[in-house]
């Protein structure tokens, strides 16, 4: 019973105690390579490239739409683009494409939404999307 007593005060000790703090010189620091993480992130946040009719005449002027997650913003797609084309971004405008509701056969149903961004290059860049 003494052996158990004491191991329980342990715990409330230990529960009770604070932890200090570290000075951030102090702090352990991880080495990850910067480049193999905006990689991946470049490969979560470019799905495809959006092709259409409109999306192609759009590439004479420098633009270029691509499908992105829905929790995608306008600075890490600007990133994504960079990193992986190797271009200069001017700017990118940001669409959301709504889900439709489609009937087919009197059963009624829905059509994924998307959202879809319009990266616009610096004057001079070209990206190669579409192979010749």
């Amino acid at each position: 019973m003494a052996l158990l007593s004491k191991i329980k005060n342990i715990f409330r000790k230990s529960r009770t105690q604070r932890p200090k703090k570290v000075e951030p010189s102090e702090a352990p620091t991880r080495r990850r390579s910067v480049r193999g993480k905006r990689m991946g992130e470049v490969y979560r946040i470019l799905k495809e490239p959006h092709i259409s009719e409109k999306a192609t005449s759009l590439f004479d002027e420098g633009k270029y739409t691509f499908k992105v997650p829905m929790w995608a913003n306008k600075v890490q797609t600007k990133k994504a683009v960079s990193d992986f084309y190797g271009v200069r971004v001017k700017e990118v405008k940001i669409i959301n494409i709504k889900p439709k509701t489609r009937i087919l056969r009197g059963l009624k149903g829905k059509k994924r939404g998307y959202k879809k961004a319009i990266v616009i290059l610096e004057e001079g860049e070209k990206i190669e999307i579409l192979p010749h």
